[in-house]
């Protein structure tokens, strides 16, 4: 009688000699190592011929702190290469870089810094707008401390890239400050690290995420953090704590880290949200998009201006429906497919980020609005590449003058209100009715504009 399974057993052994053999190598050539992560690079060297020990994790290292060196310049830069920390501290924002491996309490955010020196403490309150003391209270402060530890806490979590912190509190639901404040300054910040970055976000809003979710996945490859769900102990290779600011839509390529300029922003939001038309010459259709509010600042004869410009030619989309504005996968594309942008002076006309280059937005400047109007939105758009044609209303096209008259110093001096005062008169209480003659001006203008870029 055969045994067959006695020679399955026997006959197994040389198999499993075979595997045995090149680890048993392995480890009388590479030495006791105690790490996995140590002895898989060694049998790596051995059987592959790439030497990724040493050399390779340290010139990862150094390339890490090349990375974070950038993120500040001058002075701050020489101090964040001698301590291994530095803040570079501006009226509208804060941000502090360390390019020393960095141990981050999720329960207290509490950030740790071993160093030789006695330990210093740092408060920052990571969001852009450091000068509005209101506003700050709603941003959690994040502590850093600096300094010669007797003893840390224990890593729970170890991340091979570094954190960035920052805060989704502020004027979060406001599509203007969620990308002057938050979108724009992060891109600055963290896109010449590409995607190897763990964001952690302070204040975490689920709906913030939601909505951002393509650029922000752009810019890392990690999932966010949110602080108060995690609570636990992560250990990183460095940190930035806050956020760069440019100004009010702006991005300054000399101080970008990796030179970037808002060109570069569009195509990158053209990237995240898969937008067809890079140039308005594209276009194949004359759209116009018609920014419609519900609340202040209505047009009040809306009807009639979408008449004549379809009189001109245009075809007409009237966007006042909030599930679609707040949608920007859908809206951006809606935006990306016009030539033209129309909207009174808002949050809204921050979409103009996602015009094509060529595109024309029309805004429409209300009576004590003119240098917000210009300051937010008008200037930001030559560096978008997008005309900028601004329709400063006259007082009989705002509905102030029934409620004040032409005397009065809401249309004689508006600068000599208080910013409550007058944001509650023009902003929240100011309509318009368009003087359609004058403004059919402006539209056959816009009209021009764009069909000068089909020659």
């Amino acid at each position: 009688m055969e045994k067959e399974p006695r020679r399955l057993v026997f006959g197994a052994i040389p198999v499993v000699f075979l595997f045995i053999l090149p680890l048993l190598f392995v480890y009388f050539f590479c030495g006791n190592i105690v790490l996995f992560d140590q002895w898989s690079r060694c049998y790596e060297t051995i059987f592959t011929g790439r030497d990724i020990s040493n050399n390779t994790v340290q010139q990862e290292h150094d390339s890490m702190k090349f990375l974070l060196s950038r993120v500040v310049t001058g002075e701050d830069r020489k101090k964040l290469q001698a301590t291994g920390f530095a803040c570079h501290k501006t009226t509208y924002s804060v941000h502090c870089v360390t390019n020393q491996p960095v141990r981050i309490e999720t329960g207290t955010m509490t950030v740790h810094i071993p160093s030789d020196h006695p330990v210093q403490e740092t408060v920052v309150r990571p969001y852009a707008r450091q000068e509005d003391r209101n506003l700050l209270k709603n941003v959690s402060p994040v502590k850093i401390l600096q300094g010669n530890y007797t003893m840390l806490p224990a890593c729970q979590y170890i991340h091979d890239v570094p954190a960035v912190i920052f805060s989704s509190s502020g004027f979060v639901g406001n599509v203007f400050h969620e990308f002057n404040e938050i979108i724009i300054p992060l891109f600055i910040t963290t896109r010449h690290l590409r995607s190897r970055v763990q964001f952690i976000l302070e204040d975490y809003k689920a709906s913030f995420v939601r909505k951002y979710s393509r650029p922000m996945s752009q810019l890392s490859a990690y999932e966010v953090i949110n602080p108060a769900a995690n609570q636990s102990i992560h250990c990183f290779p460095g940190a930035i704590i806050g956020l760069k600011f440019h100004g009010h839509l702006a991005l300054n390529s000399s101080d970008t880290p990796g030179g970037h300029s808002m060109q570069d922003f569009k195509q990158f939001l053209r990237q995240a949200y898969n937008l067809k038309f890079a140039h308005v010459s594209e276009i194949k259709r004359p759209n116009l998009v018609l920014l419609s509010r519900r609340k202040t600042r209505r047009f009040l004869n809306e009807d009639e201006m979408a008449s004549m410009m379809e009189e001109l030619g245009f075809r007409v989309i009237i966007v006042a429906r909030n599930n679609v504005i707040s949608n920007l996968n859908k809206f951006a594309r809606i935006m990306n497919s016009c030539r033209v942008f129309v909207g009174a002076h808002g949050a809204g006309l921050t979409n103009e980020l996602f015009l094509s280059a060529g595109a024309v937005m029309v805004q429409v400047e209300l009576i004590g609005l003119e240098w917000a109007a210009t300051t937010y939105y008008g200037d930001p758009a030559g560096a978008m590449g997008v005309h900028y044609l601004p329709y400063r209303i006259e007082p009989e096209e705002s509905s102030l003058l029934k409620v004040f008259g032409r005397n009065h110093t809401v249309f004689k001096d508006p600068k000599s209100f208080s910013f409550e005062v007058g944001r509650e008169i023009y902003l929240n209480h100011q309509n318009i009715r368009i003087n359609l003659a004058r403004f059919r001006e402006t539209m056959v203008e816009a009209l021009s504009i764009v069909e000068d870029s089909y020659v």
